[in-house]
């Protein structure tokens, strides 16, 4: 592998507290019921718009005025309890020494993207971070995915990508890239299996060992 292309949430940070958080802020605002933190580990992975979607429940009339609330919030709230995952700077930093090149592709938000990257990872040096972005499909339309590929000079089937989802494995498998799941994060080895994993990870520096 010549590159790894990374997912954000529930890869390389632990994020579900803020966003749960600072979505359940937004239904509150218009009385809409909350969900538990480990309901929004479903909720997440296909972009911002369609969490609200999900988590409005249905209130449909609501989506609009919840969306714009949650961003609002979430921008000025998506650093408070996330976490970078144990291991994630290490393996990062060991694959640089490897002169193998690292990005972030997530389906939040752009400025968000930055943002949480910037903060956990600051001396890490990535080739790419990018985000949501108006014009490119989220995952798991492999656009994005082919964008950093040609970005960095190198084929898609030069690229490790881990993420955490079946979006993400499905993404991986549309753009010709290697999907790696990974268990520390949100959803269920079985759900990775099935989207197209060519292993499990248990923690980030197993990567290392199909390199």
């Amino acid at each position: 592998m010549k590159a790894v292309l990374f997912d954000l949430d529930g890869t390389l940070t632990n994020t579900i507290d803020d966003i749960a958080d600072s979505m359940n802020y937004a239904l509150r605002l218009y009385g809409l019921p909350e969900h538990p933190v480990d309901a929004y580990k479903i909720m997440v992975g296909d972009g911002a718009r369609k969490l609200a979607e999900r988590a409005v429940s249905g209130r449909t009339e609501y989506l609009q005025s919840v969306y714009d609330a949650y961003m609002k919030q979430y921008g000025s709230h998506n650093a408070v309890k996330t976490r970078a995952y144990d291991g994630t700077t290490e393996l990062l930093q060991e694959l640089i020494s490897r002169d193998i090149r690292i990005c972030v592709l997530s389906n939040k938000p752009h400025s968000d993207t930055i943002t949480v990257v910037g903060h956990y990872f600051p001396t890490i040096a990535f080739d790419a971070v990018q985000g949501q972005i108006e014009g490119v499909p989220v995952k798991p339309d492999p656009q994005g995915a082919l964008m950093l590929s040609e970005k960095l000079g190198i084929k898609p089937s030069d690229f490790a990508y881990l993420g955490d989802t079946r979006t993400d494995m499905n993404c991986a498998v549309n753009a010709g890239m290697h999907p790696f799941g990974a268990l520390w994060g949100f959803r269920t080895a079985e759900e990775l299996l099935q989207s197209g994993a060519e292993a499990l990870l248990k923690t980030p520096l197993d990567l290392l060992r199909y390199l």
